[in-house]
């Protein structure tokens, strides 16, 4: 059940991937760019990213001050450069991959069940 991938999100996800690509050719990274490898890299880039948030209200992780939510945005870029660095090297198409996971979700998590609740599906 391939969903199309919106409109634009391919060749933003493919000039990224291809920039990847060179910048790791030119540095002679690909040997260490298995999937075992930018999976666990991926997961470190998220762990640094949820550092920023550690200990925060929602209300103050709602209001951050300006140089925090640059930390963050260099944060969530690196994760985002990872992600896309692993499904180049598992061949996996992300944008249709992520709007063919929105229509699973659509049909887990159906509106009249799953509005205002925060319960996984299972506990419908």
């Amino acid at each position: 059940m391939s969903t199309s991938s919106p409109p634009g999100s391919q060749d933003l996800i493919e000039g990224l991937r291809d920039k990847l690509r060179q910048f790791a050719a030119e540095r002679d990274w690909d040997q260490f760019h298995s999937p075992k490898n930018l999976a666990m890299a991926l997961s470190v880039e998220t762990a640094e990213l949820l550092e920023h948030f550690q200990w925060l209200s929602d209300a103050e992780s709602a209001a951050l001050a300006p140089e925090k939510r640059v930390k963050i945005r260099e944060e969530l870029a690196d994760v985002l450069l990872y992600l896309i660095r692993l499904a180049d090297k598992l061949d996996i198409d992300l944008p249709t991959a992520a709007a063919d996971k929105l229509s699973i979700n659509a049909q887990k998590y159906p509106i009249q069940k799953a509005r205002s609740s925060s319960k996984k599906y299972t506990e419908f």
